[in-house]
């Protein structure tokens, strides 16, 4: 796969999973490294439950799978924006 096709696989897969998870897209940069971030945790969920995926869609489909799992990971341990207010 050449770098064009991985930075392309990469926005779209941030793109989604960022629409997924906050209703909105991060902006072109933010989208592209979550998507890539996101290629690598989904390769290994898929790799781990034997799916198997094919062609640019499927790599999209799992990039966005993994995308998905790793903004979820950084709610879960980031700070809540509001502490102390009540």
């Amino acid at each position: 796969m050449n770098i064009i096709t991985f930075l392309i696989i990469g926005l779209i897969a941030g793109w989604l999973a960022s629409t997924l998870v906050e209703g909105h897209g991060n902006g072109g940069l933010s989208d592209i490294v979550i998507g890539i971030i996101g290629a690598f945790f989904g390769g290994f969920i898929f790799n781990i439950l034997g799916i198997t995926y094919y062609g640019f869609w499927g790599n999209v489909g799992m990039s966005a799978v993994g995308a998905v799992a790793f903004l979820y990971l950084v709610r879960l341990f980031s700070r809540p924006h509001s502490i102390g207010k009540h």
